[in-house]
């Protein structure tokens, strides 16, 4: 699974959000792959690292063929953490739905 990052432009100093994201991903399947987003890349999820509520970040500019989350507290990461390994899950349910739908198992 393919999750792009965008950060915020970093007005709060007292927000590391390279530490968030680093304890997101120690919290993940292997099978998501982190990559900073481009516009020109689609991604099956968007994480959206804003360091305060207003989470300013734009990412209207993104192809993101599922969820976009949103996060600006270091308290946020385990339940972000949880929500992408959600998604992993359900990708691969999807997977093996299909590949069952096609064989006819």
């Amino acid at each position: 699974m393919r999750c792009g990052i965008k950060f915020c432009g970093g007005c709060n100093p007292r927000f590391d959000r390279g530490r968030v994201l680093d304890s997101i991903k120690a919290g993940v399947p292997r099978e998501i792959e982190f990559l900073y987003a481009r516009e020109e890349e689609a991604y099956d999820a968007l994480l959206v690292i804003g360091g305060c509520t207003t989470c300013c970040a734009s990412h209207c500019q993104y192809y993101v063929t599922g969820e976009i989350l949103r996060l600006w507290d270091e308290e946020q990461a385990a339940d972000t953490a949880q929500k992408l390994t959600e998604l992993v899950k359900h990708s691969k349910d999807i997977a093996v739905g299909g590949l069952k739908a096609a064989t006819g198992d």
